[in-house]
């Protein structure tokens, strides 16, 4: 029920996501939901954004390790490149269940956007520890998770208002440069 959550958020949003569309589309009974979530819906959606931020962080690794070559660019166009598929896929393009839960109620609902925030960090750490081990210093490791999470969250953005990955691409390509440019090598593995 959580993951027919997220892929409803990302979606179609928060909003339009209820709870009997969720039992639905995992194929439950309505009753269970009033079981497994007795928070209603704040519940269901905010264990919907920790496990898309569980989700992105451990496909970091999964990424990184299917690397011939690895490299922050290569990293990051990984990174953009399943977004990208989503263009190919029969459903279409969907956005991000964390970015959607924050857009939808971070001002309303404490608990999401705290859910929210905790997610994007569970995203960012392994990207960062991604970085360092691949030759970035800590502090600007650190500094390039957000600007990789950032580019990737408003290239969806754009991509889905524009019906085109173009915007993914050109993060990928625009922002490759400069993350490898902050290898130094004194912290490259040998």
């Amino acid at each position: 029920m959580v993951f027919s959550a997220a892929q409803l958020i990302r979606r179609d949003g928060v909003g339009p996501t209820g709870m009997r569309e969720v039992a639905a589309h995992a194929g439950a009974p309505r009753g269970s939901l009033q079981h497994y979530f007795p928070g209603g819906k704040e519940q269901l959606v905010n264990e919907a954004v920790a496990w898309a931020g569980r989700y992105a962080g451990r496909r970091v690794a999964r990424l990184l390790a299917g690397m011939a070559s690895p490299t922050p660019s290569a990293l990051f166009s990984a990174m953009v490149q399943q977004w990208a598929d989503e263009y190919e896929s029969p459903e279409g393009p969907a956005g991000c269940p964390v970015a959607a839960a924050t857009v939808d109620c971070a001002q309303s609902a404490d608990s999401t956007r705290a859910a929210a925030a905790a997610a994007f960090t569970t995203w960012r750490e392994p990207v960062a520890e991604a970085l360092t081990s691949l030759g970035v210093e800590a502090p600007r490791a650190e500094a390039l998770a957000v600007l990789m999470l950032s580019a990737i969250e408003g290239a969806i953005i754009l991509a889905r208002a524009e019906h085109d990955p173009g915007p993914l691409h050109t993060v990928a390509r625009e922002l490759g440069p400069l993350l490898d440019s902050h290898v130094t090598r004194a912290n490259v593995p040998e």
